[in-house]
């Protein structure tokens, strides 16, 4: 399955422990050897307008991800 990083980015992160939405993804981090995804990266909620950040990002390992679906990627961080 091919996807682009705009389309990852279009889809909601929920945590399968609690159903919470995390938000969506900012960044990622990269294995430049193979091209694999280590780490996905929700920022924390913004404080003023979305643009101060009053929590820290979520940084999620690619073994927590469940599934990559057309609408929402699932992920398993335990509750919260």
């Amino acid at each position: 399955m091919k996807m682009t990083f705009g389309e990852l980015c279009s889809r909601d992160v929920v945590n399968i422990c609690d159903g919470r939405k995390l938000g969506h993804i900012d960044d990622m981090c990269i294995e430049l050897c193979d091209g694999r995804i280590q780490t996905i990266i929700i920022p924390g909620r913004g404080k003023f307008f979305g643009l101060v950040r009053s929590e820290q990002e979520c940084v999620i390992p690619y073994n927590k991800i469940v599934k990559f679906g057309v609408d929402v990627i699932l992920v398993d961080i335990g509750p919260s």
